[in-house]
């Protein structure tokens, strides 16, 4: 096998370190105490409170699947496509119940929208 560009090598590790970040955002989302969701604006607890479960696991398979997809990507396997797409697949009805269900991009500020699109 000849060996991948460097531009494509760059964007794998890019897109990794990405869902990585992406990773450990959800994470902390899910380790917040209720002191810290006490700190949040009535805005964001609301819709804090009110996302579904399936929402959140939407966000795990994501970001999950795109770490582990953007690394079989980098090794050239080819079952990091299968991955991918079920990254794109968590993204999707992420946003659904983000944007489409909770109003969250109301609720949110631009930042948070950009980084989610």
């Amino acid at each position: 096998m000849p060996k991948p560009p460097v531009w494509f090598t760059l964007i794998c590790v890019i897109a990794a370190l990405w869902n990585i970040a992406g990773l450990m955002a959800v994470i902390s989302d899910l380790r917040l105490s209720p002191a810290d969701i006490a700190r949040l604006t009535p805005a964001q607890q609301a819709l804090y409170a009110t996302r579904p479960f399936w929402s959140v696991a939407a966000s795990l398979l994501a970001v999950g699947a795109g770490t582990i997809g953007s690394i079989g990507l980098m090794l050239r396997r080819r079952w990091s496509t299968v991955i991918l797409v079920a990254s794109v697949v968590g993204v999707v009805m992420q946003d659904v119940s983000l944007f489409l269900m909770t109003q969250g991009s109301e609720s949110s500020n631009s930042v948070a929208v950009i980084l989610q699109i």
